[in-house]
């Protein structure tokens, strides 16, 4: 496994090259990261030589309507799955809520389904609602202390009668990795389908959702260097089983059956960019390598994983020594993406604009988690301060916001 090349990646990005950027170290991509190079001139092109209707039948209209179709092609074999099973719509939060609908039409009064307290609100809300129709909504809930849940809990909630089981690969306030894999399994063998919430995943290597078994895996694109679109994976099967949500004529369609306004035709087609990213980064720290996209996929998540593992390792054991801060989920690399929600005296946005002085971009709040963070006894409002980072961070970056944040925090006790 080579060593990944910071220096190289950057400069795939068009923000570390911006002026205005310059000097600042950023640290809340848990909220959406920068775009890589080719998505912006994807998006830049799209609108000033094809901003027609797509699929026209005129030339600029067929081209149009082929960049569309490069995104599904192209992002299909990085996650595991065919073309025809990604849809992409506005937002993760509004792709989950169109599924709930498309769910709960084949469901019936009495039929239950599982969510989480460990979710962002957006994979947990939208089914919690349907107990407003008669369906049977589970909580699993989380270990107050570590935030995380156990599967062994989940057990006990499955029934004859489970349809559903939502859940997030991995949570972003405590940040554990869940055994997506394993989950899955579980809720198989129990007749219920399974619907993963990966945007605080997907950012740190994209996922073989296939290998992992779901039926659904949402995340979004704004947070893995693309435009700012919802990506869901939906399997065919399960595509099959649910209701229309499109107009009734559409319901042939894999692409529009559960995207009942249609996507943006510019970032869907801007999405490719995502994929030429990948292939760049596979190219330079793979030379020679004829990989298909899959064997890609995953070499790039091992390569990502190292290097920000590295760099998450400091930040945790800095954390961990201080007695005034509190750090919510694992405090092992090796167990959590590089999202780190601390506790800290006072509050924490206060802090993050302190933080904001020594140009470390940082936020603080609840960050749609609210259930998770008063279920381990933190105050919503004003809740925790988040840290988060991706691969193009450096280690410079990390030295500098443990030196940002022993600077801030001194000044506190």
């Amino acid at each position: 496994m080579p060593t990944l090349d910071t220096a190289f990646v950057r400069r795939q990005f068009p923000a570390f090259s911006e002026p205005s950027l310059a000097g600042w170290a950023f640290f809340e991509n848990a909220g959406g990261s920068y775009a890589c190079g080719p998505v912006v001139e994807r998006l830049h092109r799209f609108y000033r030589e094809t901003k027609v209707q797509p699929y026209a039948p005129y030339p600029v209209g067929e081209a149009a309507g082929a960049a569309m179709d490069e995104s599904y092609a192209r992002l299909a074999p990085y996650l595991g799955v065919t073309p025809d099973e990604v849809n992409f719509g506005p937002s993760t939060s509004q792709n989950t809520y169109v599924l709930a609908h498309a769910f709960r039409a084949g469901m019936q009064p009495g039929d239950e389904i599982v969510v989480t307290n460990q979710d962002h609100e957006a994979n947990t809300g939208a089914w919690r609602r349907l107990a407003e129709t008669g369906i049977v909504v589970r909580e699993w809930r989380v270990d107050p202390a570590t935030g995380q849940l156990d599967p062994a809990d989940l057990a006990g909630l499955l029934g004859e009668r489970t349809r559903l089981v939502a859940f997030p690969h991995c949570s972003n306030i405590v940040a554990h990795v869940n055994p997506v894999a394993k989950i899955c399994a579980m809720a198989r063998a129990a007749g219920a389908r399974t619907v993963v919430d990966g945007v605080s995943y997907a950012p740190h290597g994209f996922p073989d959702v296939a290998a992992l078994g779901a039926d659904i895996y949402l995340f979004s694109l704004y947070k893995t260097y693309g435009p700012h679109q919802g990506l869901m994976v939906v399997r065919s099967e399960t595509r099959q089983a649910l209701a229309n949500q499109s107009h009734y004529f559409n319901a042939d369609e894999a692409r529009k059956k559960l995207v009942p306004a249609g996507p943006d035709h510019a970032q869907v087609a801007a999405a490719a960019g995502i994929a030429d990213y990948f292939d760049t980064l596979h190219a330079h720290h793979f030379p020679g390598s004829h990989a298909a996209p899959g064997e890609r996929g995953r070499a790039l998540h091992d390569l990502m994983r190292a290097h920000e593992q590295a760099l998450l390792a400091p930040l945790l054991d800095y954390l961990s020594a201080r007695n005034d801060v509190r750090v919510l989920g694992p405090t092992r690399a090796s167990e959590r993406a590089p999202t780190v929600a601390v506790e800290i005296p006072g509050d924490p946005e206060e802090t993050a604009r302190a933080l904001a002085g020594h140009k470390v971009m940082c936020w603080a709040g609840d960050f749609y988690a609210r259930r998770l963070v008063e279920a381990m006894g933190v105050a919503p409002e004003p809740g925790v301060l988040r840290l988060s980072f991706v691969h193009y961070t450096e280690r410079a970056e990390v030295e500098r916001l443990i030196a940002a944040l022993d600077r801030v925090l001194s000044t506190k006790t």
